[in-house]
């Protein structure tokens, strides 16, 4: 009997036995099929070499983890969303760092007494239009910009697919914009 090599197996293939087996070589080899594209996918958006390879190998790591939770038809397009997801993220977590870094130690300090009373109105003024969202919005919201949760991570969480996720995400931010103005008219 004439068995296929095992580079010549579908992406389809590979994933079945994966699933079947648990042997990671098979990830492993679809892995090495995708491995150019991925840190092209990288490079482009993290525009750092040594990042790009960094961020494919901890893709790797959470194709591994998380390949038995999704049922994956078309593993190409699969890999590259979670790639594009994690490269998002490192992004946004960056500009973090730099947001923080940037606010200057003694700063705080400087500041006068009406700085923390606005600070403390305007948290008291989220919590409260963040009550007023519907619970789905304030889900994603919650999950996305205080957890800082990607949308997959998300869908996988709630349960709402992707569109619907992103859906509540603009929306609640849009609600949440709306509302926060209405309470800073109010309060003049």
């Amino acid at each position: 009997m004439n068995y296929p090599s095992e580079q010549q197996l579908t992406d389809q293939e590979l994933l079945q036995r994966y699933k079947t087996d648990g042997n990671s070589n098979w990830i492993g080899i679809l892995f090495d099929r995708y491995a150019i594209l991925l840190l092209g996918l990288c490079m482009k958006y993290l525009k750092n070499e040594e990042d790009a390879r960094d961020s494919v190998q901890q893709i790797f790591l959470k194709v591994l983890s998380d390949i038995h939770k999704h049922d994956v038809v078309y593993f190409k397009a699969w890999i590259y969303q979670v790639a594009r997801n994690h490269c998002l993220m490192q992004l946004r977590h960056h500009k973090d760092v730099e947001l923080k870094e940037s606010h200057m130690p003694g700063a705080a300090e400087i500041e006068d007494h009406s700085g923390h009373v606005q600070k403390d109105l305007l948290l008291e003024n989220m919590q409260a239009a963040m009550a007023l969202l519907n619970d789905e919005q304030r889900t994603c919201v919650r999950l996305f910009y205080l957890e800082k949760k990607s949308y997959q991570e998300i869908a996988d969480e709630t349960g709402y697919s992707l569109l619907q996720v992103k859906s509540y995400i603009q929306n609640g931010k849009r609600n949440l914009k709306l509302l926060l103005e209405k309470y800073s008219k109010n309060k003049r």
